[in-house]
Parts: C-alpha cells; sequence; structure tokens
C-alpha cells in the first residue's frame, strides 16, 4: 500500500521501503545513521511472560538484520479492557528482560483498548552508513548462511490446536526467544570484509513471517541474482514435519506459498512437506547472510555457539529465479 502512495525524496534515507528490507535507515552524519523498524503481533504462546520474549526478540531482530545495534524500544500494547492486568505485567516483564540481555532501553511506549492482545515494540538502533547490510547486494558465487531452524509457526498452529508436544514447544520458544544478537556481532566484527580470511558478507536480513522462500525472493530481486537451495541442509525443529503432516498448517504459510511459489522450481525428490516448510512464516527466525568466504564465517559463528549451517548458494541471474534441490 506504501507504494500506491506520493513518493518522498530526502537523500539522508538510506534504506527505505523499495525493496523490502527489514529495517529503514536513516543518516544523521557521515559516521552515523538510525536503523528503525516496528513488529507487534497476537501471543503465540500461552504463556505472558515467554510471549512478551518472543516479542521483543522478534522486534529487535529487524536491526540485527541490518547489521545494526539496537538503541531504544518504544512498546506497542493492546489489552482487553476487563482483563487481568497481572497478565500485561507479565507480557511487559518478558518482553524488558530480552530488552535488557539486547542492551536496548526501553524508554516509553503506547496502549489501547482492544478486544484481542497484541504486543511489540518499535526499536531504533545505530550503524555506519558504510556498514549497513540490506538485502540488496548479493553477489553471484557467494554461499548462503542460515543460523536457526525452520518450523516456528506450524508449531505455533498446533500450540494453539492444543496438538504440540511439550518437546515441541520447547525447541520453538528456545529458537523464538533467541537473539539474533551473537550472530550480529560475529559480522560486525569482521575488520577484513574483503580479504581471505574476512567473511566478505555482502546481503543479510532475516527470515519471519514471509518464510524462507518470500525472503529469499526479496533478496534474489534486490539483487538480481538467483538462488539454490539445498533443502536437505535447511534445519528443521523438532515436531515440525510431524506438524504439517498433521495438517497444523497456518494460514500465513498458504498465503506465502500462493504469492511466492510461483518463482520456484523444486526437484522431483523433495518431499511435499518439505516444501511446504520452506514457505512457514516464522516469528523470531533466523539472519539468512550472503557471503563468499562461508568457511571463515562458518567458523566464527559456532564459536560463538551460534549453530549456523550452509543452505545454498547464490547464482547468475537466470529462471527459475529460485531452485530447490536436494
Amino acid at each position: 500500500m506504501l507504494g500506491k502512495l506520493a513518493r518522498q525524496h530526502d537523500p539522508n534515507v538510506l534504506v527505505g521501503f523499495d525493496h523490502a528490507d527489514d529495517a529503514g535507515v536513516y543518516q544523521l552524519s557521515p559516521e552515523q545513521a538510525l536503523v528503525q523498524t516496528v513488529d507487534f503481533f497476537t501471543p503465540v504462546v500461552d504463556d505472558p511472560y515467554t510471549f512478551g520474549q518472543i516479542a521483543a526478540t522478534n522486534s529487535l531482530s529487524d536491526v540485527y538484520a541490518m547489521g545494526g545495534k539496537p538503541l531504544t524500544a518504544l512498546a506497542l500494547v493492546c489489552f482487553p479492557e476487563k482483563a487481568d492486568l497481572a497478565i500485561l505485567e507479565r507480557i511487559l516483564a518478558g518482553g524488558l528482560s530480552k530488552m535488557i540481555e539486547a542492551g536496548c532501553t526501553v524508554i516509553g511506549g503506547h496502549s489501547i483498548r482492544d478486544e484481542e492482545t497484541k504486543f511489540g515494540y518499535s526499536v531504533t538502533g545505530l550503524i555506519h552508513p558504510k556498514k549497513v547490510l540490506a538485502n540488496q547486494g548479493a553477489k553471484p558465487g557467494d554461499a548462503l548462511v542460515f543460523t536457526k531452524a525452520l518450523g516456528t509457526g506450524v508449531i505455533s498452529t498446533a500450540i494453539k490446536k492444543n496438538k504440540a508436544e511439550q518437546s515441541w514447544i520447547d525447541a520453538a520458544v528456545k529458537s523464538m526467544t533467541t537473539l539474533n544478537k551473537l550472530a550480529a556481532e560475529v559480522i560486525a566484527n569482521d575488520q577484513r570484509p574483503s580479504i581471505e580470511n574476512g567473511y566478505a558478507v555482502h546481503a543479510l536480513t532475516d527470515i519471519t513471517g514471509f518464510g524462507l522462500i518470500g525472503h529469499v525472493r526479496e533478496l534474489a530481486l534486490a539483487s538480481e541474482v538467483s538462488i539454490r537451495i539445498h533443502a536437505g541442509q535447511v534445519p528443521l525443529l523438532e515436531g515440525a514435519l510431524a506438524c504439517v503432516r498433521a495438517g497444523y498448517i497456518p494460514a500465513g504459510l498458504k498465503n506465502n506459498r500462493e504469492f511466492a511459489e510461483c518463482l520456484v522450481a523444486y526437484d522431483d525428490s523433495i518431499p511435499e512437506e518439505v516444501r511446504a516448510l520452506l514457505f512457514d512464516p516464522q516469528t523470531a527466525g533466523g539472519l539468512l547472510i550472503s557471503a563468499s568466504n562461508p568457511a571463515s564465517l562458518l567458523a566464527a559463528l559456532q564459536a560463538a555457539g551460534v549453530p549456523a549451517v550452509r543452505i545454498g548458494e547464490v547464482l547468475p541471474k537466470t529462471e527459475p529465479r529460485i531452485q530447490i534441490t536436494r
């Protein structure tokens, strides 16, 4: 809808909404720029404190996905008028715990009465204008490195239907409450981005509501490249395959598939449940990194405790734009 409005022209806008990037970037000086993002949603788990943690983790992720450092946050709250305020307090406390972990200061917020609970944050971060990592910039020959597993969408659907096993819930919650901070710091601390021992990260995004394929589509179109994904190398959360087989399919997965699958070609050997999970809408998903020195990057990420894996590579622009192989 924003694309239908009159365009504003401001030379200080380094990243706007032209390429569906994760956050906006606005230059303040030759040495400093703001990273700005906002995200809020309805509960995906039953426990209020955990929901607050997940919402904060998800909101912070878009700053990390630009290569930035979160600085301040404003809470966004929709809460039923007659609901127990102790629940809201727990949601806010959970969110604050993750903001503290991120070193991001909550400086206020806004609340309205609503029949359905919704919670999230507007987050502002800082970045050097020349170190912005957008979804535009992936180069043929780059490897694609991913830092989390897929499946939070289908598992959240199973939770809502009271069909999720506890081990599935535990795995999904751990993923959704793990900040992308460590991975972002590894990337930001690369002091040799263009020589043999550096990582040479060219593009960066996080995998959230549009699913892996939806965000790969954005990266491919923005960078004018094609992408090959090795489905057998994409990590999946415990229970994710079982959820798909049982039919716990969120509406977002179906919408993502209808929107983006036209750009995808699969090897015949890719099972249907795996194809579906590639479109699963993620909450607080992992970072997808396009880099020309994946061995060095993977070693640094894994040494920092990030379970990163290589899941594909960037190809010269061709058809199909997204290839899914074993």
